[in-house]
C-alpha cells in the first residue's frame, strides 16, 4: 500500500506548515508558488483528510457561531440596569420597593427587581458595562436565548442567596449578574489556553474586572458580597455547562 501523497509544506519565510495547494504563505504573505497544482481527484481522501460534507458542516457552524450583529438581549438588559439608577437616584423609585433591603416576607418579585436598580452611579456603570461586554460575547456565540437565561439565572440566585444567607439583608444591583455573565464567558478561554490556544479574551483584565465587581461592596453599600459570590459561581457553572457543547 503507497504512502499518502504529502499536502503540506514549510515555508520558506516563516517557517509555518501550510498546505502545498496555496500560492502565498497565510500567515506572513510571502510567495510559495506562482501556480497551485491540481488535485487529484481522490487525493484528498486518500490522505485522512475530513470527507467534503463534513467540512461544509464545520465552515456553517463556524460562521454561525462568529456571525456578526448587535447582542440586543445584553444591551437591552444593561440599558435597563441603567435606566434602574436615573429612577431610583432621585427618589422616583423607593429602594424599600424594589430592593433587597431587609426580610422580603414574600415578595419574591424583589429578587427580579433588585439587579435594575441601585443609588451609587460608579457601581451602576461598573455592572452595566459588564452586562453589555461579556453578555454580547456569550450572546453573539451562544444565541440570545442563552445570554438572558444567563442573567437571569445568575441574577435572581445572586439576590436569593442574599435574601437567605445574610441576617440583615441588603442587596441592590447588578453586581451578580454581571459577576455571572464573567464566569460563564471565561471558562472557554480558559479551557482554550490550557489546550495551547490563544484565548479569544484577555484573561487578565476580565480577572482584573472580576475581582473589581467583587470587591464593589467596600465601596457602594447596596452592593452584597453574598450576591456577587453566588452570581459568580452560578456563572462558572453555566460556563462550564455551555463549554461541552
Amino acid at each position: 500500500m503507497s504512502d499518502a501523497p504529502d499536502l503540506f509544506v514549510v515555508c520558506r519565510s516563516c517557517g509555518a506548515e501550510v498546505s502545498k495547494y496555496v500560492t502565498e504563505c497565510p500567515y506572513c504573505g510571502a510567495r510559495m508558488q506562482q501556480r497551485a497544482p491540481k488535485i487529484a481527484r481522490g487525493q484528498i481522501a486518500a490522505s485522512g483528510t475530513e470527507p467534503k460534507r463534513q467540512r461544509k458542516r464545520r465552515e456553517r457552524s463556524r460562521r454561525t457561531v462568529q456571525a456578526p450583529g448587535k447582542p440586543f438581549v445584553s444591551l437591552t438588559l444593561a440599558a435597563s440596569c441603567a435606566i434602574g439608577a436615573v429612577l431610583i437616584v432621585p427618589g422616583v423609585v423607593l429602594a424599600s420597593e424594589v430592593g433587597i433591603v431587609g426580610q422580603i416576607d414574600g415578595q419574591w418579585w424583589r429578587l427580579v427587581t433588585a439587579s435594575f436598580f441601585a443609588d451609587n452611579l460608579w457601581y451602576t456603570a461598573a455592572s452595566v458595562v459588564a452586562i453589555a461586554l461579556f453578555g454580547g460575547l456569550i450572546e453573539r456565540r451562544h444565541g440570545a436565548v442563552v445570554a438572558g437565561a444567563c442573567f437571569a439565572i445568575c441574577a435572581v440566585g445572586g439576590m436569593a442567596a442574599a435574601a437567605g444567607l445574610e441576617t440583615i439583608p441588603l442587596a441592590l444591583g447588578a453586581n451578580a449578574a454581571a459577576l455571572g455573565l464573567i464566569g460563564a464567558w471565561v471558562i472557554a478561554p480558559v479551557l482554550e489556553t490550557r489546550r495551547g490556544e490563544q484565548p479569544s479574551v484577555d484573561l487578565i483584565g476580565t480577572a482584573i474586572y472580576a475581582a473589581v465587581l467583587l470587591l464593589m461592596p467596600l465601596a457602594a453599600v447596596e452592593a452584597s458580597s453574598t450576591a456577587g459570590a453566588a452570581g459568580l459561581i452560578l456563572g462558572l457553572l453555566a460556563g462550564s455547562i455551555l463549554a461541552r457543547r
